[in-house]
């Protein structure tokens, strides 16, 4: 697979950096942000220390839906890597610029099998040559 790394075992989580996001529509400030963290620490005493108010421009992406146990997604992310080529893009990966995956079923209540994810990578236009 174009994307995957040697040597990196894509089925031991414990060694990937995550982030967890939640979309905020765009009327949402930093200044509702900051107010609504101050309040959940006072109201419900939780350490929302860790939070933070991001703002991301992904710029051009390719995703696809993948179907199923999130351990297998790098079957689905070869298919994505060979659609990106065939269109003449490549990934385009950096500091700012990450795969993403929106989960769109609760694990909780969803079996496996049925897990849905949208994948998404940021590309830029192949180099000829």
């Amino acid at each position: 697979m174009q994307n995957c790394v040697a040597g990196v075992d894509y089925g031991d989580k414990s060694t990937f950096q995550w982030i967890s996001m939640i979309c905020l529509p765009d009327f949402v400030t930093h200044k509702d942000f900051d107010w609504a963290v101050q309040s959940v620490q006072q109201k419900k005493k939780l350490d929302c220390s860790g939070a933070e108010y991001l703002r991301v421009e992904e710029g051009l992406c390719a995703q696809i839906l993948r179907v199923g146990p999130y351990d297998d997604e790098p079957s689905t992310v070869a298919i994505l890597d060979a659609y990106v080529a065939e269109q003449g893009y490549a990934g385009d990966f950096s500091e700012t610029c990450r795969h993403h995956e929106i989960y769109l079923s609760d694990a909780r209540r969803v079996a496996p099998e049925k897990w849905c994810t949208v994948i998404r990578h940021p590309i830029t236009r192949a180099v000829k040559g």
